[in-house]
């Protein structure tokens, strides 16, 4: 499928992917409209996210995007929902819903049915700037969408290492370094870098850790108290939850940062010995296999009681 195919002659594009934007979803997005740019140079294309993490202002096109979901178009004549179904992309899903063409570009297993006419979704890929390249002419990729597609690649397989990296993934990506930019300092930045505040709550959730179900799931999390005293957002928090997976003889990582008064943020990650996808959709959440993440309202305390319960059914 080439994604020119599909649109047609649409003189209005719209794209958006999930709220909280993270690399793959940023990378995309931003891949996929400088693309379009390219291959419908008279067309009007916008693209609607809520804020961008400053880690990918780098990324030529980053200050185009509209994150007031605001816009004059009545109706989108295709409408591009990427990492994602239409559910997660706040004030856009309503321009999804009324465009005249729907594209669903994904690889949540958790929304293997897609949610567009046109559904691309892959839940064995890596990442969906890997399926944004897929449906791409690559001579007309430039270092600009290959800078944002490799940032979404790395984000998301954790520097190649994840599970879901595939040959596939591997050769895309060596496709990628072709168009001439520094992957290392890239990789650097979007992903080893960090910032002293994002340092110290680092450390903060490392110290607060707890250990349970007999060493194989840790536990921690962060309150706005302590997020509001160092000034941080949620995408500062960036990167805990895989550097608590790292702690030997640990098979799972649970870990929470809370977004109001009674709502929490959940990430999950897992060695493989729990199906962390699962354990998320039994509370509404999704995600991978081996990274999932929840959003749920309460007590923290009875939160993580009842995540707990399930990662322990689960675990093998």
């Amino acid at each position: 499928m080439r994604i020119e195919e599909v649109i047609g002659s649409a003189k209005t594009i719209g794209i958006t992917g999930h709220v909280r934007p993270d690399g793959d979803c940023v990378g995309s997005c931003i891949g996929m409209y400088l693309y379009l740019k390219k291959v419908y140079p008279a067309a009007r294309i916008d693209v609607f996210l809520q804020e961008i993490p400053k880690v990918y202002s780098f990324l030529t096109g980053t200050s185009d995007v509209n994150t007031s979901f605001e816009t004059d178009v009545d109706s989108y004549d295709a409408f591009i929902v990427l990492d994602t179904g239409k559910g997660r992309t706040d004030g856009a899903e309503a321009f999804f819903d009324k465009a005249k063409i729907k594209i669903n570009i994904d690889h949540h297993i958790s929304n293997k049915e897609g949610t567009g006419d046109i559904n691309y979704i892959y839940p064995e890929a890596s990442s969906v700037c890997e399926l944004c390249y897929e449906v791409m002419d690559p001579e007309v990729i430039d270092v600009d969408i290959a800078k944002a597609l490799y940032t979404g690649m790395v984000t998301d397989t954790g520097v190649f290492k994840y599970s879901d990296t595939s040959q596939k993934t591997m050769e895309i990506a060596g496709k990628l370094i072709t168009y001439g930019f520094e992957f290392d300092k890239l990789i650097d930045h979007v992903f080893f870098e960090k910032t002293y505040t994002q340092m110290q709550l680092l450390g903060r959730a490392l110290l607060d850790s707890k250990l349970m179900l007999d060493g194989r799931l840790i536990v921690s999390s962060t309150d706005l108290k302590t997020l509001n005293e160092y000034n941080a957002k949620g995408s500062d928090l960036e990167g805990i939850v895989s550097q608590l997976k790292l702690t030997v003889g640990v098979g799972c990582a649970l870990y929470a940062h809370q977004l109001s008064e009674n709502e929490y943020k959940l990430s999950l990650r897992s060695d493989g010995s729990v199906n962390v996808a699962k354990v998320a959709e039994s509370f509404g959440g999704g995600g991978h296999d081996r990274a999932a993440g929840i959003t749920m309202q309460g007590d923290l305390e009875d939160i993580f009681a009842k995540v707990i319960s399930k990662i322990e059914e689960l675990m093998q």
